[in-house]
């Protein structure tokens, strides 16, 4: 029964469209907190004590809950959802990319292997770690023109075509569009401490278990998703800080490296300034994460069924097949033998 019962493992494709799908439901369910996290991260905060400067490119925001208040009051409840399309093609396409790769080098290093053992925790940071930056280097377009969207004020909105030639028509030209290459590359250990962390919070809190139940891997994703969020905070900012216009206090010079952005940063708002946003960033990890792998995990089950069913009405096709032949054979057989 054990062996029966036994689900066969998918092939790259299959984990590469449930990661993808489960990516885009979730990041649809919370798109607000990502449109808040990034228009926090991306304004210089003001202390309370300093004066408001002579240029002010848009509002400033004190929380997540004042960015959502300040937002619908200026540009209505669609303004929470500004830039959404590009995101959601860019969640899906960077998504697909890391699951199919993660797969393919995962499934590599485990034949590769003389002895069936589970990777250590350094193995799978270093998997994850290939796979992000294979798909970071294809999808970082997106994630740039998708930034802009949502730190466009309401005057200035534009959609994704548009907002793509701009990006294009400025003194970094076509180079443009993969501004912050090299904090994405850095920030492939992102993903890679999320599915490192969640593999081996599947070992030891469920050891053994082969399919999680909805709410388990719920609980996985968000608490792998909080430590990679954590730990690679400051990074996030910077990132944010290349891809978007610069800030009014740079009279429209861009920043050429994300160390350029932290030390502005650290230079104007001290070092807290690296973890502006930390907030609506967690809570968007949590339920992207959570809800991301609780799909995945549900999507891969129903993968797994389907292949199963198309195996068996295949063999079933084919068995009806050589039956009819055999039944032709035995027709024919006494005709050749006259």
């Amino acid at each position: 029964m054990a062996a029966q019962s036994k689900l066969p493992p998918l092939p790259p494709w299959g984990s590469a469209v449930a990661g993808a799908t489960g990516a885009v439901l979730a990041n649809a369910a919370v798109y607000p907190l990502d449109i808040v996290k990034t228009r926090l991260q991306v304004q210089v905060t003001r202390k309370p004590t300093d004066p408001v400067p002579a240029t002010v490119d848009g509002p400033h925001y004190t929380s997540t809950a004042d960015a959502i208040s300040k937002i619908i009051a200026d540009e209505g409840i669609t303004g929470l959802y500004a830039g959404i399309h590009g995101s959601l093609i860019g969640v899906a396409s960077t998504n697909f990319a890391y699951f199919y790769w993660y797969s393919v080098v995962r499934t590599l290093y485990l034949s590769s292997q003389k002895l069936p053992t589970p990777p250590s925790t350094a193995v799978e940071l270093g998997l994850g770690a290939v796979a992000g930056a294979v798909a970071q280097v294809f999808t970082i377009p997106v994630s740039v023109v998708t930034t802009r969207q949502q730190t466009q004020t309401k005057g200035e909105k534009k959609g994704l075509r548009d907002t793509a030639m701009e990006v294009i028509e400025s003194e970094d030209g076509y180079s443009g569009l993969w501004r912050g290459l090299k904090a994405s590359l850095v920030l492939v250990v992102n993903p890679a401490i999320t599915y490192g962390a969640y593999q081996k919070l599947k070992d030891v809190i469920f050891p053994g278990k082969a399919n999680l139940r909805p709410w388990e891997a719920f609980l996985l994703g968000a608490m792998s998703k909080a430590l990679a969020t954590i730990a690679t905070q400051p990074l996030i900012v910077a990132k944010v800080g290349l891809q978007s216009k610069p800030p009014p206090a740079r009279n429209g010079k861009p920043f050429k490296s994300f160390i350029e952005v932290m030390d502005f940063i650290v230079k104007n708002e001290g070092v807290l300034g690296l973890f502006k946003g930390i907030a609506p960033q967690i809570m968007k990890g949590l339920f992207v994460q959570g809800i991301l792998m609780m799909t995945k995990e549900r999507m891969e089950l129903v993968f797994v069924l389907l292949f199963r069913y198309l195996r068996k009405i295949r063999s079933e096709q084919l068995q009806k097949v050589a039956e009819a032949t055999a039944a032709k054979a035995n027709v024919v057989l006494p005709i050749i033998a006259k």
